[in-house]
């Protein structure tokens, strides 16, 4: 009798099968027409027993592992050759790092193939060279913005080109997001809102490219506003999305408190026209249109004191409108408003790591059940974890792979549970060396050579060298300020004098031997291990090159800004200055999602800001306004303020400008104004909108600075220099006789005997990087290990449940010997048809 178990839905969203067995008598070797299995494949299939069989094969999950999809003939067939077995295991490997990656970038795990035949389409998509197609094609059909009309003189392409080029990008696009719905199903579109949102965007943009490519004109088209869709959905965009999710998941309280600053806006505003609507000369609450305008720019305060003063020249008492407005709102709302959205920061950034430690346990999960073998499903041998690096960890070298599986193998059996698996992540992280990489670089030299060299290195390393860079720094600082406070005859003279003089080639030699002692003392590896060496070794280059391109090109006087460069390296002294640029660098990853998203905001409102303004002329616009003044042109004499008509949407370049300048906000309502006479007064809203909208970025990103140089501060209170020391390093040691039994592997031993000591013990020390993510773990180590115990208990009970739904349910598949008789075909077809049925 043979028994197997009907697949179940797991949590991620696909079918699956856990812990299935099919015990098929082997004595029956006979195919669907009742032909006898030669002696041959007999062997074939014994060949394949002998070896490890993938406890499931990749995305052919309602397959039982034991059976493969020929890729030819579709026909299903038992797996027997080694060649299968190999291929079934590769299949494997790219799935599980596939895994692993969807799980460091937060990404579902609900869109896994599962159709064999659509496997071919997902493990094209997720490939290095599509990534970067992918991403290629987005920045060209943005970057097509510079050439369409209205557009840059530079840049500009005739219209039938840039239609060609934007229906093949989109085409290009169009063919990654077919790939993708053959694999999670056209009926399941509607559950993905990103692809979603992709689909029709495509799609609309598709017929406009068309219409403009019949018709050889363009036209009204602010769809192109939502091109940068295909850049966010690109894989290199990930911590973008999760910024712009993070910015979705603050917006609620960030609405609240702008409808409580609307209200007072709007109060204000109403009783401002009231008191001041009936002054002829106070053109700003003539309407309550205007008064609500004014009330909102006072808001931003590039209006003030210029909209008080016709009323303050009425009665001095009228300033305590304004005055009153302006705490209310200004000082008290604004600075609240920043409040909730901190305390809404931290506590979604405090989330958000909670779900992706839990995310990527998952992906653990997921990856582990791939990597399995039939003869041994609870533990992961080397070869399986080589082959996963493979694909996961490609620039990780044999010794890399090595010593992440001795990491990792906690029991020391040679093989990875699954407890040991979770910490893959980790693994990953580490970068390791030799313990004799503290041995100085030279040990090896010409012993003349290494006595010259030792005494470099103990200078580098004398207590009091820092302090005399430090000296030499201050007194270069001097000689600069001395050259500033001279008069010279012309600006070349001037550059000449600060950029190119006797004393900066001498201040400059001075540091270009400080670079090289330390590079021959401590060894080029090690040297530029450390960020401040490689800012002073850049800034020493740049110097150079300055002094260099001054004699050269006179004419080039902003090289003087190179010399002073050196001068902050003075800030390194005080620790205030180190916990600042300490910040700096834990924020950089979330200052670079957050400039991305503010010039996609920027390329957003460029789009309909062109499309709106393009072709209005502002010269002389504004005659009679309050504003006139600073559009008052003509070909021989322009006011100092009359040169605002160059802030316009007339291609993509100005447009950017403009928007920086309405975002800083110093006079950005003269702009607004100006078009609100030229074109119509709504266009304001356009204005109003781009305002909200670049606040709303901008104080959360106020919000993550707080909470990141908090969380530093923190950290530093809560962490001693040696427990840091100890979490950032990983002591390993690595014995010659276990390697040979743990890798079975002569070829490889080979490749790593010049880095490991034969018959002897090798340690190495693991480096694990500085950033946030490390700092988190280690600040929250109480909580993650709540969160991991609650994960384990979760999955302990959906397993208990998931084996109770398979125990009851395989009692429907039990196929016996009559079950075979009766319908008249062999037993193994039978558990194949049913559940393929199933």
């Amino acid at each position: 009798m043979a028994s197997a178990v009907i697949p179940n839905l797991s949590a991620d969203g696909y079918t699956r099968f856990n812990d299935e067995t099919i015990n098929l008598s082997r004595n029956l070797r006979s195919d669907q027409d009742g032909h006898e299995i030669s002696s041959g494949a007999a062997e074939m299939h014994s060949t394949a027993d002998e070896q490890d069989l993938p406890n499931m094969i990749g995305s052919q999950s309602s397959l039982n592992h034991e059976y493969v999809t020929d890729g030819v003939s579709g026909e299903m067939r038992i797996l027997s050759d080694p060649r299968d077995v190999g291929k079934s295991w590769e299949t494997n490997y790219h799935e599980a790092a596939i895994f692993l990656e969807e799980g460091a970038n937060n990404e579902k795990f609900d869109s896994h193939p599962s159709d064999p035949k659509a496997v071919p389409a997902y493990l094209l998509v997720h490939n290095n060279w599509y990534y970067g197609l992918d991403l290629f094609t987005s920045s060209v059909l943005l970057a097509l913005a510079l050439g369409e009309d209205p557009a840059v003189a530079a840049f500009k392409l005739p219209v039938v080109m840039s239609s060609i080029m934007e229906i093949a990008a989109l085409i290009t696009i169009a063919g990654e997001v077919f790939l993708k719905l053959r694999w999670i199903g056209w009926r399941t579109i509607l559950r993905h809102k990103r692809t979603m949102i992709k689909c029709l965007t495509l799609l609309v943009m598709f017929f406009e490219a068309l219409v403009v490519l019949i018709r050889r004109s363009s036209h009204f088209r602010v769809t192109r506003a939502f091109r940068p869709i295909f850049l966010i959905d690109t894989r290199s965009f990930g911590a973008v999305r999760r910024f712009i999710r993070q910015i979705l998941q603050s917006m609620p309280p960030i609405l609240d408190m702008m409808g409580l600053l609307f209200f007072f806006v709007s109060t204000f505003a109403l009783l401002g026209y009231f008191l001041f609507s009936g002054d002829p000369h106070n053109p700003h609450f003539s309407t309550l249109t205007t008064s609500f305008v004014s009330m909102f720019v006072l808001l931003t305060t590039a209006n003030f004191p210029d909209v008080m003063m016709p009323a303050y020249a009425r009665s001095t008492w009228y300033a305590l409108f304004f005055i009153s407005y302006l705490c209310i709102v200004l000082y008290v709302l604004m600075n609240l408003m920043l409040a909730v959205v901190y305390e809404t920061f931290t506590r979604v950034e405090r989330d958000k790591f909670r779900k992706l430690l839990l995310h990527k346990r998952q992906a653990c999960r997921l990856s582990f059940r791939l990597l399995v073998s039939k003869q041994n499903p609870t533990h992961i041998r080397f070869r399986q974890f080589e082959g996963l690096m493979h694909y996961y960890a490609p620039q990780k070298t044999p010794i890399d792979v090595v010593l992440m599986f001795h990491y990792l193998d906690s029991s020391g059996t040679g093989e990875l549970s699954q407890e040991d698996f979770f910490r893959v992540y980790d693994a990953v992280m580490l970068s390791w060396e030799p313990q004799f990489a503290h041995i100085p670089w030279f040990h090896t030299a010409w012993p003349p050579l290494q006595s010259v060299l030792q005494k470099m290195h103990d200078l580098v390393h004398w207590k009091h060298f820092e302090k005399v860079v430090y000296c030499l720094i201050i007194c270069n600082g001097i000689a600069m300020a001395i050259r500033i406070g001279q008069d010279y005859n012309n600006l070349q003279e001037a550059a000449r004098a600060f950029a190119a003089s006797w004393d900066t080639i001498f201040f400059l030699a001075l540091f270009v031997v400080e670079a090289l002692l330390k590079v021959l003392g401590m060894g080029l590896s090690r040297y530029f291990s450390s960020g401040w060496n490689v800012y002073d070794f850049t800034v020493t280059l740049a110097a150079l090159l300055g002094v260099l391109l001054n004699y050269l090109f006179p004419t080039l006087t902003f090289i003087v800004v190179l010399r002073p460069l050196r001068l902050l390296r003075l800030f390194k002294m005080k620790k205030r200055y180190r916990d600042v640029f300490g910040t700096v660098v834990l924020l950089s990853p979330l200052m670079s999602s957050a400039v991305m998203v503010i010039l996609v905001l920027y390329y957003f409102f460029a789009i309909i800001g062109m499309e709106l303004f393009a072709g209005y002329e502002l010269r002389n616009c504004c005659n009679g306004t309050a504003v006139e003044d600073f559009y008052r042109w003509s070909v021989n004499t322009t006011t100092p303020g009359g040169y605002y008509y160059l802030n316009n949407f007339e291609n993509m370049a100005t447009s950017f400008v403009t928007l920086f300048e309405l975002m800083v906000v110093n006079n950005w309502f003269i702009v607004m104004n100006a078009y609100a006479v030229v074109v119509h007064p709504s266009s304001r809203g356009y204005f109003m909108l781009f305002y909200l909208m670049t606040s709303v970025v901008l104080t959360i990103v106020v919000a993550s600075v707080l909470e990141a140089f908090r969380f530093r501060i923190q950290y530093k209170r809560q962490t001693t220099k040696r427990e840091e020391e100890k979490m950032l390093h990983e002591e390993l040691h690595l014995k010659w006789e276990e390697l040979s039994v743990l890798l079975r592997d002569q070829q490889l031993l080979d490749s790593l005997r010049p880095q490991l000591v034969v018959g002897g013990i090798s340690t190495f020390i693991g480096c694990r990087p500085r950033n946030r993510e490390v700092l988190m773990n280690r600040m929250y180590r109480t909580e993650i290990e709540e969160w991991m115990n609650e994960a384990a208990a979760a999955e302990k009970n959906v397993q208990n449940g998931n084996q109770f739904s398979q125990d009851v349910d395989a009692e429907h598949v039990i196929i016996t010997e009559s079950d075979s008789v009766v319908l008249g075909v062999d037993r193994e077809d039978t558990i194949l048809r049913r559940l393929s049925h199933r």
